[in-house]
């Protein structure tokens, strides 16, 4: 059942301490609804994150303290906080319902790499949101003829790519006003489909397939050799290892749905890695997301008119 957004808002109010959580709960169902991110700092009253961009919570003004901090991340993590922190060499961890948690402190460092984080400092939980049917004003203008066009998804970060990829996917494998597809995920941050103990908290459709926590080129290429998909998508292309992998499966005749930051087209012209991929005619489609008077806009750019 996709939940609300002020129930998922809610949800995640929840992991916080009855202090803070209070002042939360008592916000507005509309203010609720379009809260993206809750930001709780040491020694700052806690935030939230709108479109429009960070403001204070009324009543509640008084510092975060860093027993709160490591209270908020106990409860988050069902009391395996140092598990989770051993585990959170990217930056966060995904928790049940689909939220993150983005976790900032001080790195334990072993043979060059982050192993582990202590004395925390702050903490983004980012409030899981489904948007169902925010992909279908675009998705008749994603096809060329009867196939799938590659489709790339670019905006600057925090506009709503990976909610307008999401909902994209769970269209297209429904089989929303075209046949059903086979969709492959590649989500190695655990964004797209956010698997909790082995199932999605978000639904991307009855034909859908995910490899989560790996590379994405090498989720892509195990998804492309075991799962036969008609579709593959990634959130965030990022690394030329992804793009050579997003080569081959085009090679092998597989529509490919991805998303990307930037400010626009020309300047994904301006960037090798991206350059290439429209040169070579991966992606047929680009959908440019824009806020305006912090409401999101979507723009289909045809590249060409052959598919993928």
């Amino acid at each position: 059942m996709v939940q609300t957004a002020p129930r998922r808002f809610r949800q995640a109010a929840a992991l916080l301490p009855p202090a803070l959580r209070g002042p939360m709960e008592r916000l507005d169902s509309g203010t609720q609804s379009r809260v993206e991110e809750i930001r709780l700092r040491a020694g700052r009253p806690p935030a939230l994150v709108l479109p429009e961009g960070e403001r204070g919570v009324p009543g509640c003004g008084a510092p975060v303290c860093p027993q709160d901090l490591a209270q908020v991340l106990e409860v988050a993590t069902q009391a395996s906080a140092h598990t989770a922190l051993s585990q959170v060499r990217e930056g966060f961890v995904t928790l049940r319902g689909g939220h993150r948690m983005g976790i900032c402190g001080s790195g334990v460092i072993k043979d060059g790499a982050v192993c582990n984080l202590r004395q925390i400092s702050s903490l983004a939980l980012r409030v899981a949101r489904e948007v169902p049917g925010a992909a279908a004003p675009i998705l008749d203008r994603l096809w060329a003829g009867r196939q799938l066009a590659g489709t790339l998804i670019l905006s600057p970060p925090g506009w709503g790519k990976t909610t307008l990829l999401r909902d994209l996917i769970r269209l297209l494998s429904d089989g929303s006003a075209r046949p059903a597809l086979r969709v492959g995920v590649a989500d190695e941050r655990g964004e797209l489909a956010a698997v909790w103990n082995g199932v999605p908290q978000f639904d991307l459709g009855r034909q859908t397939d995910v490899m989560e926590g790996c590379p994405k080129s090498t989720g892509l290429m195990m998804l492309l050799r075991g799962m036969n998909p008609q579709v593959l998508a990634a959130d965030e292309i990022t690394a030329p290892r992804d793009a050579e992998a997003l080569e081959e499966a085009a090679n092998c005749g597989v529509a490919l749905v991805c998303t990307a930051h930037g400010a626009g087209l020309e300047d994904l012209r301006r960037r090798p890695l991206y350059r290439r991929l429209l040169d070579r005619g991966l992606f047929g489609r680009v959908v440019s997301i824009r806020l305006e008077e912090g409401v999101r806009r979507y723009a289909v750019t045809a590249l060409e008119d052959r598919p993928c």
